[in-house]
């Protein structure tokens, strides 16, 4: 931990050093706004070293039970190009995944697929999941988790190529035929897809486009309704959906593309075995929005289960902190998911978690 402490500051040093060196280089005094879009350029130059940081974690982190791999592949073209003519500009979009296999599998047998797209409008995969992925492998899984357009941690360019519930969708699809159509060990008739928070819009309208493609479906805290998130966040919120590169309108101007982006007004589409989870004290999506989903798949004629928690502690994180009460609730999840994906091992207990938190696991 020392060495990293010792790389982060070295690298930190040569980023201020070179913003400082071209503040010197201007001729003028720059102006507030030339300030503050360098200051800007600056926080995604530090999001990826972060990143870059936070990738050497996860070795430290989960190397033990988990060969851990960083891949590169394609999704949709961007939706929007800023000259539609110049020579590449339809290409697909590159972006990375993390992949995680258990250390204990063996190669020539068939396993279940997890495909876990990270939260957040601008955010990544972190070793903040480090115990879900020792969870996941303790159970045999196979995890691809992507790193969808608009992730932080690889530039101002990508982080600005975000399609918010739009091409994010097709990014974690295509990383899910990548793991199938790639990996002889992934058993194809067993995927599953988890999501919290946006990760669970995303989960939710994976399943609703693409039923056949996936087996069972876990939204945890999910972000259901933009209309009505529109209406209790503030400005500075809703300025991050209505900027240019982004969905460039507000709800209000086009209500009917944010209706398209929001589970809750797709629930018709669900074929798909689905457990929720929702908090009446989460302090992110408010629990009107998940309560929205679930009347709406209701109103359908939907079968599905969900379980809304009163006040748990943790608020929008009640199932992904490491109190004994989100452990319990996790083994809920899991035992859900394996009745769809039958992983070779189960978790039964707090106890079990624990030992797959803490402990290596062997055959």
């Amino acid at each position: 931990m020392r060495k990293h402490n010792c790389l982060l500051f070295a690298l930190l040093s040569i980023l201020l050093t070179g913003f400082c060196a071209d503040l010197a280089a201007q001729q003028t005094e720059p102006s507030p706004a030339e300030l503050m879009q360098k200051i800007n350029d600056l926080e995604h130059r530090f999001d990826e070293l972060a990143k870059s940081i936070d990738d050497i974690l996860w070795y430290q982190r989960a190397g033990d039970v988990a060969y851990i791999d960083k891949i590169y592949i394609t999704g949709p073209p961007p939706a929007r190009v800023k000259n539609p003519t110049a020579m590449g500009a339809g290409n697909p979009l590159k972006f990375y995944s993390y992949v995680f296999i258990p250390r204990w599998i063996n190669p020539g047998d068939k396993y279940p697929l997890i495909v876990l797209p990270h939260g957040g409008v601008h955010a990544d995969f972190t070793t903040y999941h480090t115990h879900i992925i020792r969870e996941l492998m303790a159970q045999g899984y196979i995890v691809v988790a992507p790193e969808y357009r608009g992730s932080t941690g690889y530039g101002k360019s990508f982080w600005m190529k975000i399609d918010y519930g739009g091409l994010e969708i097709e990014d974690v699809k295509a990383a899910r035929d990548h793991m199938v159509e790639n990996y002889e060990m992934v058993d194809a008739s067993r995927v599953g897809i988890i999501g919290w928070s946006h990760g669970g819009l995303i989960a939710l309208m994976n399943v609703f486009n693409y039923p056949d493609a996936f087996n069972v479906c876990f939204a945890g805290v999910p972000v259901s309704d933009l209309i009505a998130r529109m209406g209790y966040y503030d400005d500075e919120y809703r300025s991050l959906y209505s900027a240019d590169y982004h969905l460039g309108k507000t709800a209000q101007e086009d209500v009917e593309e944010y209706r398209r982006r929001s589970p809750a007004w797709n629930a018709h589409k669900l074929k798909t075995p689905l457990l929720i989870h929702t908090n009446t004290n989460d302090d992110d999506v408010n629990v009107l929005e998940v309560e929205h989903l679930i009347k709406s798949l209701k109103a359908e004629g939907k079968k599905f289960e969900y379980e809304i928690f009163q006040d748990v502690e943790g608020g929008h994180s009640f199932d992904r902190i490491d109190t004994r009460t989100a452990k319990e609730i996790r083994l809920k999840i899991y035992r859900f998911l394996s009745k769809y994906l039958n992983p070779p091992r189960k978790l039964n207990s707090v106890s079990d978690i624990h030992k797959a938190a803490y402990r290596p696991q062997g055959n």
